[in-house]
């Protein structure tokens, strides 16, 4: 059975390897910077999450989303401002992860992870066209039709493979046949050799040549404080997506300590910054990657390639790699989503598909923030509409009423709108039993209603307090009764 495992895991961590080349060197284009320094990057970030993160079977690497934060700071400060942001990014998650704020993940609702699933699927099928196209133009003729079929038969190979055997993981034969193929046969198709070329030295430690002054932390600051918001996002997003694939559950916090230790390591020996890549994630994880050896093979395979065995990789078909991406999108889609848009509240769809939008317009983290902020404001909107009180005339002439639901800012007129001051006797008395304070708001609600009974010459009385809400209207100089 642990041979068995250990075999899966690095037949997985391979796979992944071949699809981490092009993302990294493409991320690293975007970027404006040496694709060299993407491959460094996924090296690092990978090796050093797989060894020590919280989530067994996730794959990192330098990731696009990051990619896209830094291109002004380096078309204006260069590479070695670059370096030192991906180096202060890297502090920032580690900080994140000492102080366990990797929990704060769970406030994501689901239907905004279905958003961020779907949209990020989108992002992967429409960064593949950019293969469809050579010095800025759409290939044609042949060409086409020749990346069309290589596109075509990598798929099938994936999507047929595991009905015949799982032996060897259908997305590695996938690229391994059509290599070969397009190798012994001389196929005119571009090769990731086409994209870059891959070969290196090994990366040496240094320093970011950089003036390290308070001028130089004013520029860099925003870059890395929006870096390391993207890269955790996009990490704790994944995890969580990784926790529900395999049934199991991770350590955010500890995945959030290691992220950061990657990029700091990564930033001082000249690589990109990054976080984990759900497209990887998924080769992965169908696969059968599941341990931490997996992880640990796709990054040491990207530093192989780049000191040896750059003149066989840069032989891989982009065609092949294509049509793997494409499998993953196809799998990664949450489909499920469509068929309960007809079933699940209005509300819940409009966060599904605004986060999707977003996602593929913008970028995941206003994306994630929109959808929280949606299915945040849809949630205070329906507790305020579910406040109603009852009331009860007692046997000595008094009244009393009896609320139910949460008192906060958005309910507090739905609040006040249920007592009658003006004829209501002589003493009221608010029965609070089924009534939850949340904050200030409340209190000022629970003040506001006992002025308007004071001015009336009437007494009001509250019973029932909840021990906090009675510390509540402690703080605020308020007794109850």
């Amino acid at each position: 059975m642990k041979i068995a495992r250990l075999r899966a895991d690095i037949l997985a961590g391979l796979t992944s390897s071949f699809a981490l080349v092009p993302e990294c060197i493409a991320f690293a284009l975007v970027a404006q910077v040496n694709p060299l320094m993407g491959l460094y990057g996924a090296f690092f970030i990978c090796l050093i999450t797989a060894l020590f993160g919280g989530r067994p079977g996730m794959i990192s690497g330098a990731a696009g989303s990051m990619a896209v934060v830094i291109v002004a700071l380096v078309v204006q400060h260069g590479v070695e401002y670059l370096l030192a942001t991906v180096l202060l990014s890297g502090l920032i998650m580690t900080a994140f992860g000492l102080l366990r704020l990797g929990k704060l993940v769970r406030m994501v609702p689901h239907p905004v992870m279905l958003g961020f699933v779907n949209g990020l699927a989108i992002v992967i099928a429409l960064a593949q066209l950019e293969h469809f196209q050579h010095d800025g133009r759409w290939i044609e003729g042949k060409a086409l039709y020749l990346m069309l079929g290589l596109v075509a038969l990598t798929m099938a190979i994936v999507y047929i493979l595991p009905r015949l055997t799982k032996v060897i993981p259908p997305a590695l034969a996938a690229i391994l046949s059509v290599g070969l193929l397009t190798y012994f046969l001389h196929l005119p198709t571009h090769t990731l050799g086409d994209m870059a070329k891959i070969a290196g030295n090994m990366p040496v430690p240094a320093l970011p040549q950089i003036p390290w002054s308070l001028e130089t932390l004013k520029i860099i600051l925003p870059y890395a404080v929006l870096m390391a918001m993207v890269g955790l996002l996009e990490t704790l997003l994944t995890l969580n997506l990784t926790d529900e694939i395999t049934e199991s559950r991770g350590h955010p916090d500890r995945e959030c300590v290691a992220l950061g230790a990657a990029n700091i390591a990564s930033g001082m020996c000249g690589g990109m910054g990054g976080c984990a890549m759900i497209g990887q994630t998924m080769i992965n994880l169908s696969s059968g990657g599941r341990g931490r050896l997996s992880g640990v093979v796709a990054g040491g395979m990207i530093l192989l390639y780049i000191l040896f065995l750059s003149p066989l990789i840069e032989l891989i078909p982009l065609a092949a790699l294509v049509g793997v991406m494409f499998v993953v999108a196809q799998q990664t889609f949450a489909w499920a989503s469509l068929r309960v848009l007809g079933k699940v509240p209005l509300n819940d769809v409009l966060v599904i598909v605004a986060v999707t939008i977003i996602t593929v317009f913008t970028d995941l983290a206003v994306a994630v923030s929109c959808g929280i902020v949606i299915a945040a404001l849809n949630f205070a909107w329906q507790h305020a509409r579910d406040l109603h009180a009852e009331t009860h005339l007692e046997a000595d002439g008094s009244k009393r009423y009896v609320p139910w639901g949460t008192l906060f800012f958005a309910s507090t007129t739905q609040f006040l709108n249920q007592f009658d001051t003006a004829n209501d006797p002589e003493h009221v008395t608010i029965d609070c039993r089924h009534l939850s304070f949340v904050d200030y708001s409340a209190i000022a609600a629970l003040m506001t209603l006992r002025e308007r009974y004071t001015k009336a010459g009437k007494h009001l009385r509250v019973v029932h307090l909840s021990e906090r809400c009675k510390q509540l209207l402690k703080r605020a100089g308020m007794q109850a009764g």
